[in-house]
């Protein structure tokens, strides 16, 4: 299972009724961060899931809106107790922003490391949390989680991400018996370990069944619709997508100030072939996004409109 929660929905500035940018993502136990805009604090205290366990931090781009929460969660975070790395990831020249917001965070109990516009990664857990390889096959088969990017169109250099989670495979014992597989080694080969006993080399698919659907969630925000989105996004479980205008007649600002209405959203779900869409990013000046709900509807059936700390529990086929 992962769980998404959408801390705030909120874009430019923080209103009484929404928070700015961000959303977390628990897996087993580990959190990664996406975005930390104003407010982002005390929507995770009132959700209640902790702040030690986030190991990775993806900032889309270096708008305030999207990163003036982070020094002040960088320090509650050293509060915690947290004493191994976290990673920051975002596009390049996020590392100037980073170190600039941490001059008023500057001595932290933990290394911050930054990662400049990767375009996939691959991450794999272990007892101290998340970790990113270093691009050499790892003991877990490369990774439980493939992370990807795409340049996308903002004022400021601007990355989109897609998550995907793997499905470990099954055990399959009539498979280990018959490859004269030692019971002494079962349990580390489910681990997708490669291992070499009794001069003899052994490997996970001597004793795991076939490839298991994962866990698809893509993030997109703060562009304007691209050609290549589609693709990126394609049969996401969970498509996160900008609309930070609802209505079909504000599409000129929406392209002056590079950003999407909810059809154009609602567009990319539907060529991307998308389980669901979760519009997020909303302008101040959009009271009630709600009322423009059947601008995406109408072009795309399973839209939910976001609102702050909303929920989503996203599990693995059977």
């Amino acid at each position: 299972m992962v769980d998404v929660c959408l801390l705030g929905c909120g874009g430019s500035m923080p209103t009484p009724y929404r928070s700015l940018s961000a959303l977390l993502i628990s897996f087993k136990g580990r959190k990664i961060l996406v975005d930390c805009g104003e407010g982002t604090q005390v929507s995770m205290k009132q959700v209640g899931w902790g702040f030690k366990n986030i190991d990775i931090i993806c900032l889309t781009h270096s708008h305030g809106d999207h990163t003036i929460g982070l020094p002040g969660l960088l320090s509650t975070i050293g509060n915690s107790g947290r004493t191994e790395p976290i990673t920051i990831i975002g596009p390049e020249g996020i590392s100037r922003i980073v170190n600039g917001l941490r001059v008023v965070a500057e001595y932290l109990p933990y290394e911050v490391r930054v990662i400049e516009n990767p375009q996939e990664l691959n991450i794999s857990l272990y007892n101290e949390g998340m970790i990113i390889e270093d691009g050499l096959e790892s003991k877990r088969n490369r990774g439980q989680i493939q992370l990807k990017t795409l340049k996308v169109e903002h004022s400021a250099p601007c990355l989109a991400y897609n998550f995907y989670f793997k499905r470990e495979k099954k055990f399959n014992v009539d498979k280990a018996i018959e490859n004269n597989v030692p019971k002494i080694l079962w349990s580390r080969l489910q681990r997708e370990e490669n291992i070499l006993y009794e001069e003899k080399e052994y490997n996970s698919s001597l004793v795991l069944g076939e490839e298991r659907k994962g866990i698809k969630i893509a993030i997109v925000t703060d562009t304007r619709p691209l050609e290549e989105i589609p693709e990126f996004i394609r049969e996401s479980d969970l498509f996160i997508c900008e609309g930070t205008y609802g209505d079909d007649l504000d599409k000129e600002k929406a392209i002056k100030y590079k950003h999407m209405t909810f059809r154009e959203g609602a567009t990319l779900a539907k060529e991307g072939k998308v389980k669901q869409l979760l519009l997020t990013h909303f302008s101040p000046s959009m009271m009630e996004p709600n009322v423009f709900l059947n601008n995406a509807k109408s072009v795309f059936e399973n839209v939910v409109i976001g609102e702050d700390r909303m929920i989503f529990d996203l599990n693995f086929q059977k």
